[in-house]
């Protein structure tokens, strides 16, 4: 087998969506290899362990690679507290658009995880291929607020809330509202293409039982989900990413 030479980063581009730039960086394909598209989770960005350990297993394989982040979140212009489920997917929808041609295996963090779901089901002929990695479908409904909270999210449109790091999460009703109008999980969900799952059984912030269920409703006919022993959401440890980058190779055989 040849050896593909190792590829710097790529450059910071963007593109112009609805009033944001939203900044991408885009690893062209070798030849018809498939394009590798990460998204991450709320409120995270293309800088962390997982994205940048996925673009530099693809710069090795010859795979592509597209990452971004959504408006309102690292190098993409916007306010976070503008940002919502549904002008993120289409964030994501335009950036899948801009690649003229080849398939994709989209790779889906948490949230990410959820609109990975909803960008299969809208561009069909592109995305040949799914990894969620402790994907949170419907996360709006079950983990993103309590009923008391999303009363103050009724009367107030938000609420920041201070994380173990001494950061703020901002929570607005906008995003709550938009999540509830994207839900999956009550019923199946149509996705004909290779589907993998990887999640932890100690995930304390999206747990093990909505990927069971997430599992139960896809109808994929090349489904697989695989629970990780002690391990918990971020799936970021070394052999962790070692399982991801492995199921990565996997999927882009199937798909090849």
């Amino acid at each position: 087998m040849n050896r593909i030479t190792p590829r710097p980063e790529p450059a910071l581009d963007s593109f112009d969506h609805d009033g944001a730039r939203i900044a991408i960086r885009h690893r062209p394909a070798i030849g018809d290899r498939p394009t590798v598209l990460f998204l991450p989770g709320y409120g995270s960005d293309m800088a962390g362990i997982k994205a940048s350990a996925i673009d530099a297993h693809c710069a090795k394989s010859g795979l592509g690679c597209l990452r971004l982040d959504y408006s309102g979140t690292g190098l993409s212009s916007g306010e976070f507290a503008d940002g919502t489920l549904d002008r993120w997917l289409d964030e994501v929808l335009a950036a899948i658009d801009r690649v003229p041609q080849g398939k994709f295996l989209i790779v889906g963090s948490s949230m990410g995880g959820w609109i990975a779901l909803h960008a299969a089901l809208r561009r069909p002929e592109r995305v040949a291929a799914l990894l969620g990695i402790a994907a949170a479908p419907d996360f709006t409904d079950w983990g993103f607020a309590t009923d008391a909270e999303k009363a103050v999210l009724r009367r107030d449109g938000r609420i920041e809330m201070v994380r173990p790091d001494g950061s703020i999460m901002l929570r607005t009703r906008a995003f709550w509202q938009s999540g509830e109008g994207m839900l999956l999980l009550d019923a199946p969900i149509d996705l004909p293409i290779p589907v993998r799952l990887i999640h932890g059984s100690d995930d304390g912030a999206v747990p093990p039982a909505i990927a069971l269920r997430l599992f139960e409703r896809l109808g994929s006919p090349d489904l697989q989900l695989r629970l990780l022993k002690h391990s918990g959401h971020n799936l970021s440890e070394p052999h962790e990413l070692a399982i991801i980058l492995g199921e990565i190779d996997q999927l882009v055989e199937r798909i090849a």
